[in-house]
């Protein structure tokens, strides 16, 4: 019919008639052949007999609804979609016609039609129906008539991205977060790649409405303490992969490292609740990196300080000026054992290149020792950095007496490109330990399965760093306790990881053994 052989095709259509019956779909082709022919009488004589077989073509009906359109207007072009409606079974008219009444502003009209439209088509609701009568509910602004008709007949499996995302949607535009984000879990678990970016685009909205509806406490009330994560952030004390590093003095130096700040573009100086952008990362993840560094580097025990806004909307604090050494110092003797000296760090970051500074401090008596500082390109850390720890370790030997040693074949970083992904997810991972804490505010841990999908990239892209494994499987850990049902999600990912990629052992059978953790009920 598209190379104009209209004989053969109006052939090809009525054998197939003549063998199996008639079919609303190739009536409608046959008709158009007719239509090609200038035959129009004919062609709508066919056409009706095709919505006759089946009124809920979408091909069929809304030929027919132009044709009567163009020739007497708007009420024409309903009047036949009324004609089409009076066929048995017929439940696509009724959709065409609520679309008109939301057009004159009739809702009342409108609903009545969808429900005779869903009476009609049965159970479980065609992805069709959902979908045109959330999009053109949710488009007309008509929210919770949205979610009352399309909520109790959605079926994630069955119905998909696109009615899923009008939902969420409509969710979110009524201030509504843990609905939405129970569609979107949902749909997460459906384990489809190319939903992804969807997916991850929802979640960031729901960061935000989270972040815009959490109200900012008055200065008067705010109070801070200091969260404490001992030696690297994926190495719990009572981790099975402690076995893989030598142990620590115990009557050796305690080190604390205090970061959490940067000087800024253009911030106000009232606090405000803010969702997390790269310098905050940053500056979470820097003084991560550098208490692993001295931990596999020197002999010392390693402790990071994490400043934390208390109460029921807590968050990680961050700060625009640097910690003050006094104040920095006596944060580092709180708890057990108490820091004899604390690393302060503090990013630059208002024009590239940026700079991270950093301060050595006697607790004791809060006196600085030692300065230094590091530029680099914002999205290539890692040569400056691996400086500043240089002189730091050399800072340490220098003013504290710390002994330096060679890292453990074990500890290995990711270099290169996948170096600042690196020290994203040790940030991530802080979150997740944290989010995971009891009392934690809900919807304080965000993005999860961009979380465990990075780590495992992570870990495709360095398949024998043993670092880089033992991140991801106690990253794992952690979130089983903040959402099971995302890592039961990864399960089959993680454990090909570990039969495709074997690290060397013991450290493969300690991974396993960690694995074997998290996949217990």
């Amino acid at each position: 019919m598209e190379e104009d052989r209209l004989d053969q095709a109006e052939k090809v259509f009525c054998d197939f008639i003549a063998r199996h019956g008639e079919d609303g779909s190739v009536l409608t082709n046959l008709a158009k052949v007719y239509a090609c022919r200038k035959n129009d009488a004919k062609a709508e004589e066919i056409l009706w007999r095709a919505l006759e077989v089946d009124p809920n073509q979408d091909n069929g009906l809304s030929w027919y609804w132009v044709m009567h359109k163009e020739r007497g207007g708007e009420a024409a072009g309903d009047e036949a979609l009324r004609r089409i409606a009076r066929i048995p079974k017929s439940w696509r008219a009724h959709l065409w016609l609520a679309r008109s009444a939301l057009q004159r502003r009739d809702l009342p009209e409108a609903l009545k039609l969808y429900e005779q439209s869903l009476a009609t088509a049965g159970t479980p609701a065609p992805y069709d129906l959902l979908m045109q009568m959330s999009g053109d509910l949710g488009n007309a602004g008509h929210l919770p008539e949205l979610i009352r008709l399309t909520m109790p007949r959605f079926d994630v499996a069955a119905r998909g991205l696109q009615v899923g995302n009008n939902l969420i949607k409509a969710w979110l535009d009524l201030g509504q977060i843990e609905p939405a984000r129970k569609i979107l879990q949902q749909l997460y678990a459906q384990n489809r790649p190319d939903w992804k970016p969807t997916l991850s685009f929802w979640d960031t909205e729901l960061a935000k409405l989270h972040v815009a509806t959490t109200p900012a406490q008055p200065v008067s009330e705010l109070k801070i303490s200091m969260l404490t994560i001992d030696g690297p952030v994926w190495l719990p004390e009572q981790s099975s992969a402690q076995e893989l590093f030598p142990a620590i003095t115990t009557d050796g130096v305690h080190v604390a490292f205090l970061g959490s700040s940067a000087e800024m573009p253009h911030k106000g100086e009232q606090p405000s609740h803010q969702m997390s952008d790269t310098p905050g990362r940053l500056s979470r993840a820097l003084p991560l990196f550098l208490a692993e560094q001295v931990r596999f580097g020197a002999d010392a025990s390693v402790r990071t300080l994490i400043p934390w806004l208390q109460g029921a909307n807590g968050a990680f604090v961050f700060s625009g000026v640097s910690w003050k050494d006094a104040d920095a110092a006596q944060y580092a003797r709180m708890g057990e054992p108490t820091g004899d000296y604390v690393v302060v760090t503090h990013l630059k970051v208002k024009s590239e290149p940026w700079t991270a500074e950093l301060r050595l401090i006697r607790t004791i008596d809060a006196k600085c020792l030692a300065t230094a500082d590091c530029s680099f390109p914002y999205a290539q850390p890692e040569e400056a950095l691996f400086s500043l720890v240089r002189q730091l370790l050399t800072t340490l030997a220098e003013q504290a007496g710390v002994a330096t040693t060679s890292p453990p074949d074990a500890y290995e970083v990711p270099r290169g490109a996948e170096f600042p992904y690196y020290l994203l997810r040790l940030e991530q991972l802080l979150a997740v330990r944290i989010g995971g804490s009891d009392g934690m505010p809900a919807g304080f841990l965000g993005g999860t399965h961009e979380i465990l999908d990075g780590n495992l990239h992570l870990c495709l892209n360095n398949p024998q760093s043993v670092s880089a494994r033992i991140l991801l499987l106690q990253t794992c850990r952690a979130m089983k306790r903040v959402q099971r049902e995302v890592v039961a999600q990864y399960r089959d990912k993680v454990v090909q990881i570990q039969r495709e990629h074997p690290l060397p052992q013991p450290a493969h059978a300690i991974a396993e053994r960690i694995l074997n953790e998290v996949l217990a009920a």
